[in-house]
């Protein structure tokens, strides 16, 4: 959630960014209206318990009438109090509300506009040229790697099965993107995948986009899309030591509905329900997210030259980005048989508004705490195999391995597609 005093200081800033993201003005007038409603129950109960306490004090020196006016005066300060009290209450759950409603405001810069707005930042490598490319599930079926009408069979649309050399490539990748993590520093996590309410909702995914989100509602648990979740909420209550960015990577599988996506990607693992990916989190003070944020960005490049693919860097517009990214850049993989970019990783800046949801703090110089920033970024999933399989295949149907893939499949330098 937005700081309260931001609003109060500078509401303009966040109508300007509920603008840029394409949202309604209303609702930081709503905030701005529960925040003054509740500062005013606030100060009516304090004022009733500074009288109850005052009065309090008098009483046992008092005698005759006064006492008795006393008495009097102190049985309806009682009630007084009590209703106050419960109004301080009622305010707190409708500011809360108010708070939720109101998307992180986005940092300077950011480009406005919707799904199409992105800029395009740079353009790292090129396109290989592939005489009619097959696509990555041809590929994939060719190789017995990819087996998407078992995964249909048994679980259902939007499922596959990674066999063979498929699942030694998913797990090679993941490694790969570990050992790159714990070389930059990053302490190796594997979280659990099923959370509580208040960790999905500390870290803004049960807004705009709990559609998306599995719900085990016998056990009021929610199955992640994004290990962020688990290792947001893994300090949540904490003060932090944050001299440096505290990191973490973690492994884990990964649920999404893909609610709303009737007929989109359809054909292969591009937009499935489950997939394995690695995941990079950051705590650190909000002064040093913005060059955090690029550090993050950076070694998601350093993978994507690793695995060997011509992708692009954009810089996403306001109305694309989550309730809690301030800012976010993407790279796109090229996909040859569709003669675009796709989307394969994301970074986020969320900058205090997961953290002031989930009471996550530092101390300052001053030994004061204060909230801390948070930040995540991609650094493999299951969905690089499509640029792996497309950008790398050859002709006769077999794909070369990129050199930091080789050793976790037996050495081969080529998959070759299956006989018989």
């Amino acid at each position: 959630m937005i700081d309260l005093r931001l609003l109060r200081e500078d509401p303009e800033t966040v109508r300007a960014s509920q603008r840029a993201r394409g949202e309604s003005e209303a609702a930081v007038d709503g905030l701005l209206h529960a925040d003054a409603a509740r500062r005013t129950a606030v100060g009516r109960f304090e004022a009733l318990r500074a009288e109850q306490k005052q009065l309090s004090g008098r009483i046992p020196t008092a005698r005759g009438d006064e006492r008795a006016a006393l008495l009097a005066r102190a049985k309806e300060l009682a009630a007084s109090v009590k209703e106050a009290e419960a109004a301080v209450g009622a305010a707190e759950e409708t500011l809360r509300a108010a708070q939720l409603a109101v998307p992180n405001v986005i940092e300077p810069g950011t480009p406005p506009g919707g799904e199409d707005d992105y800029v395009v930042l740079r353009t790292v490598g090129d396109p290989p040229e592939i005489e009619s490319p097959r696509d990555h599930l041809e590929l994939g079926e060719g190789l017995r790697a990819i087996d998407v009408e078992r995964g249909a069979k048994v679980s259902g649309s939007r499922f596959y099965y990674l066999t063979g050399i498929g699942a030694l490539l998913q797990l090679g990748m993941l490694q790969l993107a570990i050992q790159h993590a714990l070389e930059a520093g990053f302490t190796p996590v594997i979280p659990p995948v099923l959370v509580k309410p208040e960790s999905m909702e500390g870290t803004g995914f049960l807004g705009a986009h709990a559609s998306e989100v599995y719900r085990l509602e016998a056990d009021d648990l929610y199955l992640v899309g994004t290990s962020e979740v688990p290792l947001a909420a893994y300090h949540s209550g904490e003060i932090l030591q944050l001299d440096e960015p505290r990191r973490y990577a973690g492994w884990s599988s990964c649920f999404r509905r893909e609610a709303g996506s009737y007929g989109k990607d359809v054909r292969g693992i591009i937009r499935v329900h489950q997939f394995d990916k690695v995941e990079m989190f950051s705590y650190c003070r909000p002064e040093d997210a913005a060059a955090e944020h690029l550090r993050l960005l950076a070694w998601e490049e350093e993978m994507l030259a690793k695995v060997e693919v011509p992708y692009r860097v954009i810089d996403v517009a306001a109305g694309d980005l989550g309730s809690s990214a301030a800012r976010k850049y993407d790279c796109e993989a090229w996909v040859p048989s569709q003669g675009r970019y796709r989307e394969v990783t994301s970074t986020s800046n969320c900058t205090t508004f997961q953290a002031r949801r989930l009471q996550i703090r530092y101390r300052d110089a001053d030994g004061k705490p204060q909230i801390a920033a948070t930040l995540n970024g991609t650094l493999a999933t299951t969905r690089w195999l499509v640029s792996i399989l497309e950008n790398h295949q050859q002709p006769d149907g077999s794909v070369r391995v990129p050199k930091a893939l080789q050793p976790y499949v037996g050495g081969q330098e080529f998959l070759e597609p299956a006989r018989g």
